[in-house]
């Protein structure tokens, strides 16, 4: 005989408090075993193609590893480098690009810029207050100890747990298959397969677009001459996975920039403008349709209030897990509505009469 209803509820309701309250006082911890696991998950697939290519789990992790190792080993040698000394100069230039924007404005609109005024004195500080700001968190995130020595072990355990969980994966979908409830069993896998097919969807399709729109931002800024064009790359690419904010908060950045660098130059502004104009038509039309899908499930505006909330309450451990738990409670919404909808409460006794 199944459990009633209200038992089954408090049973959830507990596993889910649970789960939150190990997040809330564990979440540093955590943090390495997360993204061995969302490594673990974005790669199985690959993993089981090469499995039906004739590979065994343990040769496709190993060849796995292998690529992955050689790509890590590229990008420190060659891109981390770039990366972190452009970062470090946009963070050094600010005051001198604050004392430009001040000069431009007072000569268009001197009115609004007289030495007392409010708009001017905040121009005046911003500056100075990204680069001691920028510079102080920068300091800190690459010559403090603690942060160098959380660095080790996230390049150590995270390779590590990901590599043992996509050699395990299968065994432990089966293991957790073997654990369900009797009678639901079926319901919980179409559910965990709706939630798969989001996921999938969004963080290997999403994952994808954003590495691909990222290099290609980075490439061609670089091309046209943006001085800090592969920072600027890296952020916008980095933050596509939110619909249209990638574009917004890169094109605006980009765009700045190439004013203060090839003011008087047109054509440059206007291909830098143009970069981000072709990586937009690209994305909307060919590469969010064809390794996305157009229908993910995930609304932009449920996602970003997911990673506000899962951000503020969790930090970062809690932004990594916002998307599966974002996906998971809009199946079971989906499922709950059109459980609702084929109740009485909904269809009420005069529709049972007909049936």
């Amino acid at each position: 005989m199944a459990l009633p209803v209200q038992k089954q509820l408090l049973y959830w309701g507990i596993a889910a408090a649970v789960f939150l309250m190990i997040l809330w006082s564990l979440g540093h911890v955590l943090l390495p075993f997360v993204l061995g696991g969302a490594i673990a998950y974005f790669l199985d697939p690959v993993a089981d193609r090469l499995e039906r290519m004739g590979l065994s789990r343990i040769a496709a992790t190993g060849l796995i590893t292998i690529v992955g190792i050689l790509i890590f080993v590229l990008m420190a040698l060659l891109v981390i480098p770039t990366l972190v000394s452009q970062a470090l100069q946009l963070v050094n230039v600010a005051p001198d690009y604050a004392k430009s924007i001040t000069a431009f404005l007072t000569e268009k609109f001197p009115s609004l810029l007289d030495d007392s005024s409010t708009l001017r004195q905040s121009i005046s500080s911003l500056g100075e207050t990204i680069q001691s700001r920028g510079a102080q968190l920068l300091e800190t995130a690459l010559s403090s100890v603690a942060s160098l020595l959380n660095v080790v072990v996230l390049l150590v355990i995270v390779p590590v747990v990901s590599v043992y969980l996509l050699l395990d994966w299968d065994r432990m979908v089966a293991r957790i298959d073997d654990l369900l409830p009797r009678d639901h069993a079926d319901t919980i896998r179409n559910l965990a397969r709706e939630i798969d097919a989001t996921l999938a969807s969004f963080i290997r399709g999403m994952g994808t677009v954003c590495l691909i729109l990222g290099t290609y931002y980075a490439i061609a800024l670089m091309i046209v001459g943006l001085q800090f064009g592969l920072v600027v790359g890296f952020v916008a690419g980095l933050v596509t996975f939110i619909p249209y904010l990638g574009a917004l908060i890169g094109g605006a950045l980009a765009i700045g920039l190439a004013l203060f660098q090839f003011w008087g130059d047109w054509i440059s502004i206007g291909l830098v403008a143009g970069i981000f104009v072709v990586g937009q038509v690209v994305e909307g039309n060919i590469l969010t349709p064809k390794l996305v899908g157009s229908s993910v499930g995930l609304h932009p505006v449920w996602l970003i209030l997911a990673l506000s909330v899962f951000g503020a309450a969790f930090g970062f451990v809690g932004m990594l897990v916002a998307v599966p738990v974002a996906a998971a409670i809009g199946v079971i919404t989906r499922f709950g509505v059109a459980q609702y909808k084929d109740s009485l409460l909904y269809r009420g006794l005069s529709e049972r009469k007909k049936d």
